[in-house]
């Protein structure tokens, strides 16, 4: 890999270099000396591959910018904007001048996320516990105990309706007709959007005969475009976009097939893998997105494993899964790890697992760990309200395994700032009080 060497840049005179420029006790100066920058440089060349031509983006750029973006709670072009104009984000992503432009494209940042796939975020997130380690945010024999939990991480999609679903795949039919040359004897243009419409209406008046009739003339519509379709399938021949029609036709045929209670529903034509999930939850019943596995230190709340799980599977059934990413990731297996209930039949047999209610063959210690497995419950409220846990934007199986990892890069790194913010306020606290403590216990050894 062929890129420019930042460190080694030489002195201008117009510019000043950004050490002399910021405040090196920065929260986020300090935090680039505890990563391991080099590993990235070494290990993700091959995905920054430049032989030819412009010198490749460097990989710690990629990585400082998926880190602060997911500290700060930004999106791809606000990472970027915010990046101009602030040094210290420069500083962190290894700049040694002030840039006045953005240093990629906002849109890059999908690619390289496709790139490196879930693996390479496991090691950024691999990164930051080394990082917690030497900061000392979290101590080396609290990875042996852990709690583990599962959330629901919403995709970004519209609360799905079947009329809302029945109109948009319309749309999509009557697009690729159009696209393929086509000629469909009803396009239903005119009447579909305004059905759709009358829908809602109707349930909101609570007119719920005249909204199941106009929602069967509704679906009748999509089913008579989607036949017309079907029909003429063989005039087309371009292999890709007649793969792509034969795989809209499967999946709008599913759409129309569904019932209530059919299994492996569809939610969103545009993110099939969307699952229905429901918690418990009395505010919101029914959450549309995928399930996410959580394993965090008992004593520090930090993050040591974190998995999406698509299919909606039973929690007791992602424990062992859960436990072998913590033991990739921290290099050692958790001796305990606590859960709540709805682990029961786990059938781990390596590691100690105390249930949430359980009352036999507990000792005092024991009892007093199981009783903070419920502070894994604000770590994962943080992770939605202070990080982007709450609504994943990326497509895909493979961008709900990427996005949930990188969450929790995030929420170590902002345990790691807190911590330096904490241990800075000590230092200057002490030294004060060294100066200033003498002086107010002997007021009068100055004046004698």
């Amino acid at each position: 890999m062929k890129h420019r060497d930042r460190a080694t840049e030489q002195d201008d005179l117009l510019r000043p270099r950004l050490v002399d420029m910021i405040d090196m006790r920065h929260e986020l100066v300090k935090l680039s000396e505890l990563i391991d920058w080099e590993w990235f440089e070494r290990e993700w060349a091959e995905f920054f591959p430049s032989k030819e031509g412009r010198p490749a983006t460097h990989p710690r750029l990629v990585a400082g910018l998926m880190y602060l973006q997911h500290v700060y709670r930004l999106a791809d072009d606000a990472v970027v904007a915010r990046w101009v104009e602030n040094p210290y984000f420069q500083h962190f992503t290894g700049e040694t001048f002030f840039q006045h432009k953005p240093p990629i494209h906002p849109s890059s940042l999908s690619r390289w996320r496709d790139r490196i796939g879930e693996e390479g975020a496991e090691w950024l997130l691999t990164k930051t516990i080394e990082a917690g380690r030497a900061a000392g945010t979290v101590d080396d024999t609290s990875l042996k105990r852990v709690a583990v939990d599962t959330t629901v991480m919403e995709k970004d999609i519209s609360h799905p309706t079947d009329a809302k679903l029945y109109e948009k795949a319309r749309q999509k039919l009557v697009a690729l007709a159009r696209e393929g040359g086509l000629s469909l004897r009803q396009s239903y243009a005119r009447k579909s959007p305004r059905l759709a419409q009358q829908v809602g209406r109707y349930a909101h008046a609570r007119q719920f005969k005249r909204m199941r009739m106009a929602l069967r003339t509704l679906k009748g519509y999509t089913g008579r475009v989607l036949r017309d379709i079907r029909r003429q399938i063989d005039a087309i021949s371009q292999g890709a976009f007649r793969e792509r029609v034969l795989d809209t036709l499967v999946l709008v045929s599913q759409l129309l097939h569904q019932t209530p209670k059919s299994k492996g529903k569809i939610y969103a034509l545009h993110a099939p893998e969307v699952d229905c999930i429901s918690k418990g939850k009395a505010r919101v019943r029914y959450e549309f997105g995928t399930k996410v596995s959580i394993a965090t230190t008992i004593a520090e709340g930090f993050v040591v494993g974190m998995r999406a799980m698509s299919g909606n599977p039973y929690d007791g059934h992602t424990l062992a899964e859960a436990l072998e990413q913590v033991e990739t990731l921290t290099d050692q297996r958790p001796d305990l790890a606590v859960v709540d209930r709805g682990y029961r039949g786990h059938g781990v047999e390596k590691t100690m697992v105390l249930i949430s209610g359980q009352r036999r063959g507990l000792t005092p210690s024991l009892k007093t760990l199981l009783r903070r497995r419920s502070a894994i419950e604000p770590e994962i409220g943080h992770m939605k309200a202070d990080g982007r846990l709450a609504r994943c934007p990326l497509k895909g199986t493979s961008g709900d395994a990427i996005f949930a990892v990188l969450c929790g890069c995030g929420h170590n790194i902002r345990k790691i700032l807190a911590h330096l913010r904490a241990l800075y306020r000590a230092i200057i606290t002490w030294v004060l009080a060294e100066i200033f403590w003498p002086e107010l216990k002997n007021p009068g050894h100055q004046a004698a």
